[in-house]
């Protein structure tokens, strides 16, 4: 009998050796994953204290021009630079020009379509279309297109505030990491 294949017969299935561990512990080391290690509690305490800061900050400027509109995007933000600084998405170029684009993109759906839910999922999947096109991706900013959409905040604050904010994210995540020794530096570029 010859071992070549005829075409069109199924062929045999062999099972392989196996070698290490079992199968329950290849299961269980592929549910583990490869997540990084947990931070120190030193360094979540500094992301966590860096981060809520500069977010009370945004709040009260927002309250006082009556725009708080921008704070679940802007928490994203700061959870991606403090969290993340090593990113892409959490570089500077990213966060600023990915946040005025998707700015640009929810003020055009809003005149081409107006506020409705629908509107809103258009435009966050138009803004992450543009940032991929224009390489700043920031996947946060997509929640400020959706939230212009459903808002209609007046571009005439709310862009300086969005900028200025988006500034002011990425200067204390500057800061914060110059402030504690021994952790990344951030930005890993500038533009």
């Amino acid at each position: 009998m010859s071992s070549a294949h005829v075409p069109g017969a199924p062929v045999p299935v062999v099972p392989l050796a196996r070698s290490g561990p079992s199968g329950r512990s290849r299961f269980r080391a592929r549910l583990a994953g490869r997540a990084p290690a947990p931070p120190s509690p030193g360094a979540a305490l500094h992301n966590i204290s860096a981060a809520t800061a500069v977010l009370l900050v945004l709040v009260a400027i927002g309250s006082v021009i009556h725009e708080p509109v921008l704070i679940p995007p802007l928490a994203a933000s700061a959870a991606i630079i403090h969290g993340a600084p090593g990113l892409p998405l959490a570089q500077p170029r990213s966060v600023i020009v990915g946040h005025l684009l998707c700015a640009a993109v929810g003020y055009a759906v809003v005149a081409a379509s107006g506020s409705s839910p629908w509107a809103a999922a258009l435009a966050a999947g138009i803004s992450l279309a543009v940032m991929t096109m224009a390489r700043t991706p920031h996947s946060p900013a997509c929640a400020t297109a959706v939230v212009i959409v459903l808002n209609t905040p007046r571009p005439a604050t709310f862009v300086p505030l969005l900028v200025g904010s988006a500034g002011l994210l990425v200067l204390a995540g500057w800061a914060a990491s110059y402030a504690r020794p021994r952790t990344p530096r951030y930005p890993a570029y500038w533009w």
